[in-house]
């Protein structure tokens, strides 16, 4: 007899508001659907039901002994770091002979980059057959959710530069709704005074909630006071089939223990806009000068850096 796969855990963060926590259950039926051989449960760390301690229990009443579980968020901070290991750290105590496998955070994948794009795109108007405006007139404000976490924060600045490249935005700028500067009405500011006269701000967010609806809040309230620069909102990332594919491929590195440094946006792995000639390129060892503190003629050494995982 095959041994049935891991079930599915989805992890989130949990929010205060209705639509948005309705759209993550939403979302966790989609994955269930998508594969039905999978046992698939979702639950919340706070805020909002169902906890991730129900969806476990779910799962053990059906007879599940090993999980694989998925944190649904963009960035590695507090939640993903600790608070569900701790959380799945309590199951394991609380049901005998369960097992489980932690999987990554999502971003900042190619395939949520180009969901993004796409959000930018309608909100330039490239929908219904029209001819987008140029995006090099265009700046866009990524706005993340913010951490107490640094590494977090540069999260966000990583998906930016990422976005920006190789697409022809004028610009990429950074900012976040809480916890962290620079906060939406500074990310703006510093578009402006890069003389910024087209923006379009993009939340760095899978579904609707408080944080987006505050981002739109404020970005409205900056361009009232700015009637010189044009601001457009565009909408959250939202439960497209990239994201539904790449939580799936999250599952897969989780129950296959191939948990890769951040491959993702490597451009000799990856096809990155402007960068496709790379992909597949033979790897030699590079030579910096001075890392070793003997000084090498530098053209001696040829290739590119080393790319090892």
């Amino acid at each position: 007899m095959t041994t049935p796969p891991p079930a599915l855990l989805i992890a989130g963060h949990g929010t205060r508001d209705d639509a948005g926590a309705e759209a993550f259950r939403d979302f966790v039926r989609q994955l269930g659907a998508r594969r039905p051989d999978l046992p698939v449960a979702g639950g919340f760390i706070e805020l909002s039901p169902p906890p991730l301690t129900e969806a476990v229990g779910e799962l053990v009443e059906r007879g599940v002994r090993r999980f694989a579980a998925v944190p649904l968020m963009l960035v590695s901070a507090g939640h993903a770091k600790g608070d569900i290991p701790a959380a799945l750290a309590r199951e394991k105590e609380r049901h005998a002979g369960i097992s489980y496998t932690y999987g990554r955070p999502l971003g900042p994948h190619p395939a949520l980059l180009n969901v993004l794009e796409r959000r930018l795109d309608e909100a330039l108007g490239a929908t219904g057959g029209r001819t987008p405006l140029d995006r090099a007139d265009v700046t866009v404000l990524l706005v993340g959710r913010g951490s107490t976490d640094p590494d977090a924060n540069a999260e966000v600045y990583k998906a930016a530069r990422l976005l920006w490249e190789g697409r022809g935005y004028a610009g990429v700028e950074t900012a976040f709704v809480s916890l962290a500067a620079p906060d939406v009405p500074s990310g703006l500011d510093r578009c402006a005074a890069l003389g910024a006269k087209r923006v379009v701000v993009l939340p760095y967010f899978l579904f609707t909630g408080i944080l987006p609806d505050r981002v739109k809040q404020q970005t409205e309230g900056w361009a009232a006071a700015h009637p010189e620069v044009e601001v457009r909102s565009a909408e959250v990332i939202g439960p497209e089939p990239e994201l539904l594919d790449l939580v799936l491929e999250r599952y897969e590195e989780a129950v296959k223990g191939d948990l890769r440094m951040n491959c993702d946006s490597c451009v000799y792995r990856i096809a990155l806009p402007g960068f496709e000639d790379k992909v597949g390129l033979p790897q030699q060892p590079h030579f910096h000068p001075d890392d070793d503190g003997h000084h090498h003629h530098h053209g001696h050494h040829h290739g590119s850096h080393s790319h090892a995982h």
